[in-house]
């Protein structure tokens, strides 16, 4: 059922991103274009599957909040572009093709990122449907997800401890900000469009904790396992930086006993909830034995 309901919602965000970016000016056309370069490449659409999907759950109409959705796409696609600049990890594929700035050059690149992550917080703003107090919640949670108190902060985090040995805890600290604060927020935003109970709300934001705990373990697992055709990207990129990884830092087998862990207790949370969430349940399992 996963995966039926994951290309449903794919299909529904991929053709509402692909009219999203249109330049107003001829002199604007290089940087939409490297965009939507990015923006357009495919992926899995997971943090916007997660808000719609959680929106579903809660008995909302989840077809009102596309654009809410196609918000945290955007986020997402700018830190994927950042994150493979040369000063960052200068990867040369990023799904399948290559990286934005080996197509536009870096400084486009980096405009690019920059222009989807301006352009979401501007979609949020006009989400009319929106009550305005929720929408400037929607626009909090999102910002504190991706700014210094959480991916920016990670990936700054990240670029430090390159060359160092981190410990388990360190590493958990480091990687809820990087990636755990974008899976996390989709869920929150939610929560809030829904206005959901506080119990329910605190059960949600838990396995939302724990799946972006499993996505990481899983992620630095095919960075040592998988391969370019699989995964759409180099793999061996972290050994490269030097970086600590809980595959650097538990061992393959360990680190997949933690991640089936992390997947248990995400379980765990959605059990307690009062309501349906079986497609939580495929998801956690999807995403602990994904291979891309």
């Amino acid at each position: 059922m996963i995966r039926e309901i994951l290309k449903e919602k794919q299909k529904l965000i991929n053709h509402r991103l692909a009219v999203l970016l249109k330049a107003d000016r001829v002199e604007h056309e290089t940087l939409y274009s490297a965009m939507n370069y990015s923006l357009l490449a495919g992926g899995k659409r997971i943090r916007p599957f997660l808000f719609l999907t959680v929106l579903d759950i809660l008995g909302v109409d989840s077809g009102l909040y596309i654009d809410a959705a196609c918000a945290l796409e955007c986020v997402h696609t700018y830190s994927l572009i950042h994150d493979d600049l040369p000063a960052m990890d200068n990867d040369d594929y990023r799904r399948g093709r290559l990286t934005n700035h080996k197509v536009y050059g870096a400084g486009m690149a980096t405009q690019a990122g920059d222009g989807l992550l301006t352009f979401a917080f501007q979609l949020l703003s006009e989400q009319k449907q929106i009550a305005p107090d929720i929408r400037v919640e929607l626009i909090s949670l999102l910002a504190r997800a991706a700014g210094p108190e959480g991916m920016v902060g990670g990936q700054a985090h990240d670029i430090e401890a390159e060359g160092k040995h981190l410990t388990l805890s360190e590493l958990k600290i480091l990687d809820a900000c990087k990636t755990g604060c974008l899976l996390s927020a989709p869920v929150s935003m939610a929560c809030a469009v829904a206005g959901t109970a506080l119990k329910e709300r605190v059960l949600l934001e838990n396995f939302a904790a724990h799946l972006g705990l499993l996505f990481q373990i899983t992620d630095d697992l095919l960075d040592e396992k998988g391969n370019l055709e699989d995964m759409g990207k180099m793999p061996g990129q972290d050994e490269k930086d030097h970086k600590s990884t809980f595959v650097t830092v538990l061992g393959v087998e360990e680190a997949e006993k933690y991640a089936e862990e992390e997947g248990a207790l995400a379980k765990e949370a959605l059990a307690k909830l009062p309501f349906d969430s079986t497609i939580l349940y495929e998801l956690t399992d999807l995403l602990l034995h994904r291979k891309k």
